[in-house]
């Protein structure tokens, strides 16, 4: 009987090679033997590949210092607008602390031939700058320069600035208006020739015409009248002229 049993173990139990009998199947290979296995194998991969990709992209896009921000980003950041309004700020104090020259080009030789009439000046001083046209007298509203021997000179801009108006006047002659920073305007009336356009840039000491003749002032022959405007209202230009 005990043969009988033997007999019927080792005939159920599979053979693999002569006289071994077959392992049983792994936990491993019955997990692979399921049809998920695979699936989710994909997609657990798939998900790790887009986690490195996002974290890469994530280091990639890091702050950039501020300076370097400025300089790569074609936007107007925060910094790069605090350093434009900077910028800004030095460029209008620059021009304040700009000086106003002498509008003649040659100081030495063009002189003053009537003064800005001032009304807190003396009285004996208002009767020479007074301006006769026709039959009546008008105050001046700046200074007359002109050279001794009469002859046409070259007028300059007293001041960095915009010119805001080209204008020929049948009575003041040929005119120009320099607007300046901190709300200040130059004129130049009775030029002869105008060499700047309405709308451009010009820089202190730059030529913008020359010295001529207005029926205005028609008894001064060649010369330059040259008013000076700070916040719309007329001052003495003497008050700002350095003379060099």
């Amino acid at each position: 009987m005990s043969e009988n049993k033997n007999s019927q173990t080792r005939e159920e139990a599979p053979k693999t090679a002569k006289g071994e009998s077959a392992q049983a199947p792994s936990s491993w290979k019955k997990m692979l033997s399921k049809r998920w296995v695979f699936p989710a194998a994909y997609v657990t991969a798939a998900a790790i590949i887009l986690t490195l990709v996002w974290v890469y992209q994530d280091a990639g896009q890091k702050p950039l210092e501020p300076q370097t921000a400025a300089k790569e980003s074609g936007q107007g950041s925060e910094a790069q607008t605090a350093a434009e309004g900077k910028d800004g700020e030095a460029v209008e104090v620059i021009a304040n602390a700009e000086s106003m020259i002498w509008p003649a080009a040659d100081s030495a030789e063009a002189v003053i031939v009537k003064n800005f009439f001032d009304a807190e000046a003396p009285a004996e001083e208002h009767e020479a700058a007074m301006i006769q046209y026709n039959d009546t007298f008008t105050p001046n509203t700046g200074i007359d320069l002109a050279r001794q021997d009469n002859k046409v000179f070259d007028v300059q801009a007293a001041q960095s600035g915009t010119v805001t108006r080209v204008e020929e006047h049948p009575v003041n002659g040929n005119v120009v208006e320099i607007t300046h920073a901190g709300d200040l305007k130059t004129v130049y009336q009775s030029l002869a020739g105008v060499s700047v356009e309405e709308g451009k840039e010009v820089k202190q000491g730059d030529v913008i015409g020359q010295a001529g003749r207005s029926e205005f002032e028609k008894d001064l022959g060649n010369h330059l009248h040259f008013e000076v405007y700070q916040a719309g209202n007329l001052i003495n230009p003497e008050t700002l002229i350095s003379k060099k």
